[in-house]
C-alpha cells in the first residue's frame, strides 16, 4: 500500500500542464519531402556545426542533393556545404571519426556508392570515400551505426546491407585505426551471411563498460541478432540465449533505459504483427513487455523514439508509421508514460499525423529544453512536431567531450539522480531506423530545483561526478575534469601523484609486502610486479587503470589516472 502510495504521489507531482506538440515544418523552413522511395530515408538532428543549436539534415531520392539546414536561432535556412551526393541515400549520419574537434559526415545509399566526407575546418569537405577503407561498391546498403569497439578512443562502425536483389551481400564491421578502416567481419565472428539487414546499434547490454551490437533484420527468415563483445577485438552469437533472436520484419533498433534500472532495453518496430519491447532483466535476457507494457502498436511500424516529451522524469515513445489510419490502423503514435504503463492520449496533439512516414529523430530546434522530433515522410512534406508542451517541469541538457574516449562521448552512460530517483541515458550514433538524434542528452527534472548528481562512465573506464547541479542548462562535461582518483576508498596504500605520466610512487601504510596488478578499463592485466616502492609507467597508453594490491590480508583497489 505505501509502495502504491509513494507512485500515485511522484505521478501526480511531476504530470501537471498540458503535453502538446504541433506540426511546424514549413513555417520554420524544413518543409520538404524525402520523395518517393523504397522505405523511406534517414534524418540527422544533429548540431553539425557546433554552435550549440541543433540543425537537420535530409536523405534524398536518387538524382537529388542532401539537404542540409542550418539552425539559426530556431529557425533553418538551407545551405550548401559542397556535398554533392546525389545517389539514393539511406542513411545521413554526422561524426567525429578522426577526434579532431569537427563533425565529419557520412551517407549511405541504396542504388549507389556510399559516401564520406572530411571535415577539413569551418565546414569546408574532402570526399574520402575511395581512401578510408571503407568498401566502395553499390551494395544496397541500408543502416550505418558508429561506436568504440575495442575502447581505444577512436570511433569504428557497421554498416548494414539489405541486399533482396541478388541475396548474396553481408554486413561489414570496421575497426578504426588512426582513420583508416579495416574490416574486421570474419575475424571478429560476425555473420558473413545475408541477413537483410535494415540497421544496428551499438550499445552495452552487459553493463561490463564495452559495446555490443545488435542488429534489426528484415523477414522471418533471418532473426535479429544480439553479438556479445569479448572485449579482445571478437564477439560471440548470443541472440538464442538472450532472448533477442526475433524471427519477425524487424525495422528499428531503439535503445534506452526506459524503467531506469540501470540496463538498457531495445524497442523493435515490426509489421501488423506486434512491436517488441525487449525489458532487459539485467542477467544477460531479455523479455518482450510490449503487450504488458502498451506499446506493441499492431500497424506498420518504422521509426521510434524515446523521449521525456514533457520532462517529468521518465521516457515517452513516439513511432512512426506507413498506413493513413483509414482502416483502423494506427498511422503513427505518440505513447505517453506513466509508471512504465504508456498509453496513447487524445489531447497530446499531432493533429493530422497520418502520412507515410519512416524516419525519426529528436533535438531541441529552439533550446526551451523540451524535445522535438522530426518524421521523414515519402510524398507528403516531412513533420517537424515541435514541443508546444505547457508546464512547469524543468529540465537538464548534458553534452559530452571525450578526452581518452572518442570526442563525441559515444558510448557513454551518464547518470542523474534527483532526491534519490536516477534516471538513465547512453550515448548512440545512428539510432532507431535511419535516424541520428541530437549530440545532447536530455533529462526531464520535473518540479525538482537541484539534481543530487550528474555521472557520466566514459568508455575509457573514467567517471566524472557533478554534485548539487542546478537544471534548466546545457551542461557540457569533458572527460576526466571532475574525476575522482579515490574512488575506492582505503588506508592500506598510499599512491602518488596521481594523476600521474611518469613515475608513481608506492608506500604501504603497514609495511605489508604485497604484489600488484594494473588492470587497463577493460580488464586486461598489463603488468604484474612484487613489492616496489615506485613503477614507471609512462610507457603505457593515457587513461585509466586500476591497481590492484594483494597482501596476506586480501585485496585492495586504488583507480590511477595516466595522462
Amino acid at each position: 500500500m505505501y509502495r502504491f502510495f509513494i507512485l500515485f504521489l511522484f505521478s501526480f507531482v511531476y504530470c501537471q500542464g498540458q503535453l502538446s506538440f504541433q506540426e511546424n515544418a514549413t513555417s520554420r523552413g524544413v518543409g520538404y519531402s524525402y520523395g518517393s522511395s523504397y522505405l523511406g530515408g534517414g534524418v540527422s538532428f544533429c548540431d553539425f556545426n557546433g554552435d550549440g543549436w541543433d540543425d537537420l539534415t535530409y536523405a534524398t531520392e536518387n538524382g537529388e542533393k542532401i539537404f542540409f539546414f542550418k539552425n539559426i536561432g530556431g529557425t533553418f535556412i538551407q545551405i550548401d556545404l559542397g556535398i554533392d551526393d546525389t545517389f539514393y541515400n539511406k542513411q545521413v549520419i554526422w561524426v567525429d571519426y578522426d577526434n579532431d574537434g569537427d563533425k565529419d559526415f557520412f551517407a549511405t545509399s541504396y542504388t549507389g556508392v556510399n559516401k564520406f566526407y572530411k571535415n577539413d575546418g569551418n565546414l569546408n569537405f574532402t570526399d574520402i570515400s575511395g581512401s578510408c577503407g571503407l568498401f566502395t561498391n553499390d551494395l544496397y546498403t541500408s543502416g550505418a551505426t558508429f561506436g568504440d569497439i575495442d575502447n581505444d578512443g577512436d570511433l569504428d562502425v557497421f554498416i548494414c546491407n539489405l541486399d533482396k536483389i541478388t541475396l548474396n551481400q553481408r554486413n561489414y564491421l570496421y575497426r578504426n585505426d588512426n582513420g583508416i578502416f579495416v574490416d574486421i567481419t570474419a575475424a571478429s565472428g560476425i555473420s558473413l551471411g545475408n541477413l537483410l539487414s535494415f540497421c544496428a546499434s551499438f550499445f552495452d547490454y552487459d553493463n561490463d563498460g564495452d559495446q555490443d551490437i545488435y542488429i534489426s533484420n528484415d523477414k522471418p527468415g533471418q532473426i535479429n541478432r544480439l553479438y556479445q563483445n569479448n572485449g579482445s577485438g571478437s564477439f560471440t552469437d548470443v541472440s538464442n540465449t538472450s532472448g533477442t533472436a526475433l524471427a519477425i520484419d524487424a525495422m528499428s533498433t531503439t535503445i534506452a533505459d526506459y524503467n531506469n534500472d540501470g540496463w538498457l532495453d531495445v524497442y523493435v518496430t515490426n509489421t501488423t504483427s506486434g512491436n517488441y519491447h525487449l525489458e532487459n532483466n539485467g542477467d544477460g535476457t531479455f523479455t518482450n513487455v510490449a503487450d504488458i507494457v502498451g506499446t506493441a502498436f499492431y500497424s506498420v511500424a518504422w521509426g521510434a523514439v524515446f523521449l521525456d516529451a514533457d520532462n517529468d522524469a521518465d521516457l515517452d515513445l513516439y513511432v512512426s508509421g506507413m498506413r493513413d489510419g483509414s482502416d483502423g490502423s494506427l498511422p503513427s503514435a505518440f505513447y505517453e508514460n506513466s509508471n512504465n504503463i504508456f498509453t496513447i492520449p487524445t489531447s497530446a496533439g499531432f493533429i493530422n499525423d497520418t502520412a507515410e512516414s519512416y524516419a525519426n529523430a529528436i533535438g531541441d530546434f529552439n533550446n526551451d529544453g523540451y524535445p522535438d522530433i522530426i518524421v521523414m515522410n515519402d510524398t507528403d512534406n516531412n513533420f517537424l512536431w515541435e514541443n508546444t508542451t505547457t508546464n512547469s517541469n524543468n529540465w537538464l541538457k548534458v553534452k559530452l567531450e571525450g578526452t581518452t574516449s572518442n570526442r563525441d562521448g559515444i558510448g557513454s552512460k551518464i547518470e542523474i539522480s534527483i532526491n534519490g530517483q536516477k534516471q538513465f541515458r547512453y550515448t548512440v550514433c545512428g539510432e532507431g531506423y535511419l535516424g541520428q538524434n541530437s549530440g545532447t542528452e536530455f533529462f526531464g527534472i520535473g518540479d525538482a530545483n537541484l539534481i543530487d548528481y550528474v555521472k557520466v562512465t566514459w568508455l575509457s573506464g573514467a567517471v566524472d561526478i557533478l554534485n548539487n547541479v542546478t537544471p534548466n542548462q546545457t551542461l557540457t562535461i569533458v572527460e576526466n575534469s571532475t574525476l575522482s582518483t579515490e574512488e575506492f576508498e582505503d588506508n592500506n596504500f598510499l599512491i602518488y601523484p596521481n594523476p600521474s605520466k611518469g613515475i608513481v610512487n608506492i608506500k604501504s601504510i603497514n609495511n605489508k609486502d604485497f604484489s600488484l596488478d594494473i588492470i587497463d578499463a577493460v580488464g586486461r592485466k598489463m603488468s604484474s610486479n612484487n613489492y616496489m616502492n615506485s613503477i614507471n609507467i609512462e610507457n603505457l597508453p593515457k587513461g585509466v587503470y586500476f591497481f590492484r594490491f594483494t597482501i596476506e590480508d586480501g585485496e585492495f583497489t586504488k583507480k590511477v589516472v595516466i595522462y
